[in-house]
């Protein structure tokens, strides 16, 4: 009983050092974005750009950081996708600053993402309830956005806009983001990610990914 006590111990001490420096990584890669995108939206970066850059942030996920993270080039990974994504949002936040209202758009989309995030977080955080069972559901609705979303690109490359079903997707990504916070913040607590920078990672990525769809909805819903 004493090894068993002994044991659990040590994996809550283990699972509360992943989760302390996954928030505290998190919160300087959020700050890294934030600068970025300022600067971006300063040097007036192209949509071109922004979407090399954005790629180019995808080859370091998928390439690079698998190699790194469990050393300390991981965290510098970490950081040079946060700035190329940072970076390649600012025509994007451009844009909507240069629109009636684009100011208290982009405020009010941070402050719903903001209140997702902690709601969520705080909620398995209280009652550190296991949503694993959510992996399988939340990827097939990933793959269905990502396919969807591509053929309304290619759509759009021959003039067809259907600002409906972009609305609707937006929508979509904002659950299947709130639901990535709660299946990646329980991973966390449960002991099914103890790599916290590869912890980091997934959470930045629900943060931006829900922080860009909220803001597409609300400049939807202010637009005359």
């Amino acid at each position: 009983m004493q090894q068993a006590y002994s044991a659990s111990s040590v994996k809550h001490i283990e699972t509360h050092k992943v989760l302390r420096n996954t928030y505290s990584l998190l919160s300087v890669t959020l700050l890294v974005s934030a600068i970025s995108a300022f600067i971006g939206m300063a040097i007036g970066l192209s949509h071109i750009m922004g979407m090399v850059l954005s790629f180019g942030a995808i080859g370091v996920l998928w390439f690079v950081l698998p190699k790194v993270a469990n050393s300390s080039k991981g965290i510098l990974a970490v950081f040079a996708v946060a700035a190329m994504l940072g970076a390649g949002l600012a025509p994007t936040l451009s844009y909507y600053m240069g629109t009636a209202n684009g100011g208290m758009i982009i405020m009010q989309a941070l402050g719903g993402t903001a209140l997702v995030f902690f709601a969520l977080s705080g909620y398995v955080l209280t009652t550190r309830k296991d949503f694993s069972f959510m992996g399988g559901f939340l990827m097939v609705g990933l793959i269905t956005v990502v396919v969807a979303s591509l053929a309304f690109m290619v759509l759009g490359l021959f003039g067809i806009h259907m600002p409906a079903a972009s609305l609707a997707i937006s929508a979509v990504v904002v659950l299947l983001m709130s639901g990535f916070i709660l299946y990646d913040t329980s991973a966390i607590i449960n002991g099914g990610e103890t790599n916290y920078i590869m912890a980091t990672v997934r959470l930045y990525l629900d943060i931006l990914n829900l922080f860009t769809a909220l803001l597409h909805l609300l400049g939807f819903l202010n637009d005359d």
